[in-house]
């Protein structure tokens, strides 16, 4: 059997034939009743900006000369706003049965805060309408890094009353949406948000300090918090809450013993900074110096919150090395040389991944983890049938998947693996130049084309559906 002829095969059989060629012990065959299979997007990466009236910080850091490497920008994207029902089809088309997407938070509250705009709310109760109708549970993740600049003119993430502010906006998404919606996601990657956003100036609003650093840090922390207050609150025990959090293994750059103070920090910063105060209610010790002038009596009671359930979105681990120039003394280090990698230079080791959940599962008490990114950007042939062929795509999620089936057989509590993503999109700095969808997108047609990747995934999620 050829490949197109295998993904072209029943479910079952290709789910069988395609997980079941892996290393002996990767147990990918079976995943318990009710585990979830879905998808994921962003507002800024997919909607484009319809008649959204206010900025949000990707807009005008867009508009900055060289933040974006094909100087392009989500004022389009993949016109998701008036093609939604087209995309929703596909994802069912698939098999998916969970879609999770973010509210533009300047398309609901142009100022941030006051007036909200009945056409943005109009739109994601549309949505959540066409996703429910198609079987596709929709799933509400309130921020993925598109702030109002009216909330940025006023400090952003720097100025502590935004965790106020998140809180209002939270319990507006919540009377518009609670009626129907269940699953709600309070933030997506705070460590992005702070690390990149505001301590290495690589994506909007572009700041380059330690000090925003950690108070973008902080004050997402309590913000998440007060928001899972007043969600927990309006829902009236109906909802189900949660976060997600960027996670990588961080291994020493080179191998080298000299570099395994470096790679403690920058885990300290990167994962536990998110992951201590919400399940144990303190700072890692090698942060607590930088966080100790931010936090205020009662800031990390609030912070630690119980939640139902936690999003983990993992691309690859990180390597560090000393450099006293870094933002915390250290900087990107070497990977092994033998390494697997994307054609965004991101390593491929899905063990990383079953050693991260494992690590959950012991240090954070088994939260149920939902696994709510996970993709690869590689660059795509396409043939004289115009068919796109992502055979290495095909191999990083097969990997991937049979990673979370080892965790499971381990004990971790997974419950469902989102892929990132359905449509080639915007990717933040590198504009359209990455391409991680399993549908391709015409950039001058707006034209949908599923890729090989695409039969394939939803022949797995229709294989192993409940």
């Amino acid at each position: 059997m050829d490949r197109r002829d295998l993904l072209k095969a029943g479910a079952a059989g290709v789910a069988g034939t395609l997980l079941g060629a892996l290393p002996a012990g990767a147990e990918p065959s079976a995943f318990p009743p009710g585990f979830l299979w879905g998808t994921s997007t962003s507002a800024y990466q997919v909607e484009g900006r319809g008649d959204r009236r206010a900025d949000s910080i990707w807009d005008v850091f867009c508009r900055l000369p060289g933040t974006i490497a094909d100087h392009s920008n989500g004022d389009i994207a993949c016109d998701h706003y008036h093609r939604y029902p087209e995309d929703i089809a596909l994802m069912a088309r698939a098999g998916l049965k969970a879609y999770r997407f973010s509210i533009s938070w300047p398309r609901v509250l142009p100022e941030g805060t006051g007036q909200p705009d009945a056409k943005g709310l109009d739109f994601y109760s549309r949505l959540v309408d066409t996703a429910l109708k198609a079987g596709i549970e929709p799933w509400v993740c309130l921020y993925h890094w598109d702030l109002p600049q009216a909330l940025q003119d006023r400090g952003g993430w720097g100025e502590r009353a935004i965790a106020g502010w998140f809180a209002d906006y939270a319990r507006l998404m919540a009377r518009h949406l609670g009626d129907r919606v269940t699953r709600w996601i309070m933030l997506n990657e705070p460590s992005v948000v702070a690390v990149m956003g505001h301590g290495l100036g690589e994506h909007a609003p572009g700041f380059r300090s330690r000090a925003k650093m950690f108070a973008a840090m902080h004050h997402q922390n309590l913000a998440q918090g007060r928001a899972l207050s007043a969600l927990r609150a309006a829902g009236g025990g109906r909802f189900r809450l949660g976060t997600i959090l960027s996670l990588q293994p961080v291994r020493p750059g080179g191998g080298l013993d000299a570099n395994r103070p470096a790679a403690a920090m920058w885990d300290a910063l990167w994962n536990r900074a998110f992951l201590d105060p919400l399940f144990h209610g303190h700072y890692p010790a090698l942060i607590e110096p930088f966080a100790a002038p931010l936090v205020q009596p009662g800031d990390l009671a609030e912070i630690r919150q119980p939640i139902d359930f936690l999003g983990v979105n993992y691309y690859g681990p990180m390597y560090q090395r000393a450099d006293p120039a870094g933002i915390i003394g250290t900087n990107w280090g070497a990977m092994p040389a033998d390494m697997k990698k994307t054609a965004m230079g991101w390593p491929v080791d899905p063990s990383a991944l079953v050693e991260l959940l494992v690590e959950l599962r012991d240090r954070y008490g088994n939260p149920t983890i939902y696994v709510t990114e996970n993709g690869a950007f590689y660059r795509d042939r396409t043939g004289s049938d115009g068919r796109v062929d992502d055979r290495a795509r095909i191999a990083y999620l097969r990997d991937h998947i049979a990673a979370c089936r080892r965790a499971l057989a381990h004990g971790v509590d997974l419950r469902g693996y989102f892929i990132w993503t359905i449509l080639d999109n915007f990717e933040w700095a590198h504009g359209y130049t990455a391409r991680f969808g399993i549908v391709q997108v015409n950039r001058a047609t707006m034209e949908r084309t599923p890729k090989e990747s695409y039969d394939w995934f939803g022949a797995v999620a229709r294989a192993n559906a409940a």
